[in-house]
């Protein structure tokens, strides 16, 4: 059964008030420099006039466009090579080996070859965020096609029940928690990669932004960009939840 939560829970906002009171705290007890930490009230201030003058809202449009452009193609493609890989026990002999190979490599690793063949462009940063976050989608799909109840194949069979029919009465109900779960944390992926590879090219958004003040030693700018990084991230699950409570109704 989901378990969802449309409001904070009281302790989560607790443990925020405690964390914001910390760095408050140690902020303006000097033992950390301003320029390393400013306190609260400055990066909120920092926040405010980046939003004034319209760099933030651009800041955050591109960085969400293209996390969400590579996102989508990434789950497209992982979604229906994970349901192809799973229903297929050879292809799964074949392919399988390779795909454990690949899983422990970190996304960032393919940034250098990105930028070799690519340049410092807006396809080079939407490529490495579809290559990276294209691997935890598809294997949670194939993890969860193959943890399917064999028996519901068999009753498949009996029934004379064509793949697609398969596919939608039996492999997908079984296999969306694991797909789903996949899928979160490829959206998590493409959001930090995003985010790195912004940070080594020209295009606007809430990377260039943070590394721009860290190479100006501008604390207050950088911190309301990770507040405003960390926001995104929270907004963004709280969708994915919603649209996981939805789609996943029949379990409750």
């Amino acid at each position: 059964m989901i378990k969802t939560s449309r409001l904070p829970d009281p302790g989560s906002i607790l443990v925020l008030l405690c964390v914001i009171g910390v760095w408050e705290l140690t902020a303006l007890s000097g033992l950390l420099s301003p320029v390393f930490l400013p306190p609260v009230e400055n990066a909120l201030a920092a926040l405010a006039a980046l939003a004034s003058d319209g760099t933030l809202w651009t800041a955050i449009i591109g960085t969400t466009g293209r996390m969400l452009v590579g996102f989508a193609f990434a789950t497209l493609v992982g979604c229906s090579l994970g349901i192809l890989i799973g229903l297929s026990p050879r292809a799964r002999a074949y392919i399988e080996p390779s795909l454990e190979f690949l899983r422990p490599l970190p996304a960032s690793a393919i940034i250098p070859a990105a930028i070799l063949m690519l340049g410092l462009t807006k396809t080079m940063i939407i490529v490495v965020i579809a290559f990276g976050s294209l691997w935890p989608t598809l294997l949670a799909t194939v993890q969860g096609i193959k943890s399917v109840e064999p028996r519901l194949f068999e009753m498949a069979r009996t029934m004379e029940l064509s793949r697609r029919e398969v596919i939608q009465a039996i492999v997908l109900p079984s296999a969306l928690p694991d797909i789903f779960a996949g899928v979160r944390l490829g959206l998590t992926v493409s959001l930090i990669l995003a985010v790195v590879t912004e940070m080594m090219s020209a295009e606007p958004g809430l990377g260039s932004i943070i590394l721009q003040a860290a190479r100006s030693f501008n604390s207050a700018d950088l911190f309301a960009g990770v507040i405003v990084l960390g926001g995104l991230g929270f907004v963004i699950n709280m969708v994915m939840e919603e649209a996981q409570r939805r789609l996943m109704a029949w379990q409750n």
